[in-house]
């Protein structure tokens, strides 16, 4: 599909319907508005590579590295924001193929910051592509959602029923420290998730709208006064999502705890998914990266070096 049409799919979503005047600075998907990346992964002689780069500004990758000491064969890319941030009328496209027996580590320089915006919105639409037999883990670092911000946000994995793939958003309601009225005060965040196979065959899809003013935030069910939350899919075999279910402790305690979460099975054996909550964004960094070793260890056999990106 090409790029126009991605985001024109984007553009015609339900709740957008307010958010459609014109920047008086920019005109919104202008020149220097529109961010593409495309990274493809491949085995070569035995080792993982990044074979195929094609980077548009302001998204940027500059090349993989292989610095992680469990996993010395796991090239890592970390995807820069050269604008500083996610402004009003930006238009972004993400396109991640990760090949047959390859594998790969995603991730962001920092958190990704949606600015306070008076008109229009910002977007972006991202393809992940795992072929049998792949390992991949795409962990952007923490999305901050502005006062007045408008940012919604369309994945789209087609997955091999033998790769792995563990991918999420963590989401920061604001920057709680900065401003009393910074808390859930954007304007709109619509993050959607639909997971197919290779023939075609829709798996399940998954959307997350917070809309300004929605009373249900702090539900006992949904926030419950915590101010980070993050949803993580782990798409792998049944029997490797059961190994992983059986060995993660839902984490629930009574008095005042950081963070709360727990893992639930996907629909058609997808896998499984983590849901956290915490007070910080480290908290929930935390339950991601506890997470997270279960899933490497019983996905390939290693494990997370003691200091790993979060700290």
């Amino acid at each position: 599909m090409a790029l126009h049409e991605q985001l024109g799919r984007l553009d015609a979503a339900r709740e957008l319907r307010d958010f459609r005047t014109e920047p008086a600075q920019m005109r919104a998907a202008g020149p220097g508005k529109i961010g593409e990346l495309r990274l493809g992964f491949s085995l070569r002689n035995g080792r993982s590579i990044l074979h195929d780069l094609y980077r548009v500004a302001p998204l940027l990758v500059q090349r993989a590295l292989y610095w992680d000491e469990a996993m010395p064969e796991l090239p890592i890319c970390s995807i820069i924001s050269v604008g500083g941030g996610i402004l009003q009328g930006d238009r972004y496209k993400i396109d991640i193929r990760v090949g047959e027996g390859a594998c790969a580590h995603v991730t962001s320089q920092s958190a990704n910051r949606v600015h306070q915006m008076d008109a229009n919105y910002a977007s972006q639409h991202q393809t992940v592509t795992l072929e049998s037999g792949s390992y991949l883990e795409y962990l952007p670092d923490v999305t901050i959602a502005y006062r007045d911000s408008r940012f919604i946000n369309q994945t789209d994995i087609v997955i091999a029923e033998d790769a792995t793939l563990l991918y999420g958003e963590m989401i920061l309601a604001g920057r709680k420290h900065h401003h009393a009225g910074e808390r859930f005060g954007l304007d709109l965040l619509s993050v959607a998730v639909s997971v197919c196979r290779p023939d075609g065959r829709k798996i399940f899809a998954e959307k997350v709208l917070i809309e300004k003013g929605d009373p249900t935030v702090d539900f006992p069910g949904v926030m419950r006064g915590y101010d980070a939350f993050a949803n993580i899919l782990c798409l792998t075999p049944p029997a490797v999502a059961a190994r992983i279910k059986e060995r993660f402790e839902t984490s629930f305690a009574l008095d005042s705890p950081r963070a709360i979460s727990g893992v639930s099975r996907l629909p058609n054996d997808a896998g499984l998914m983590l849901r956290a909550v915490g007070v910080e964004s480290y908290d929930v960094r935390g339950e991601l990266r506890r997470f997270w070793r279960i899933v490497r260890e019983e996905a390939r056999g290693r494990t997370l070096p003691q200091e790993f990106l979060w700290r």
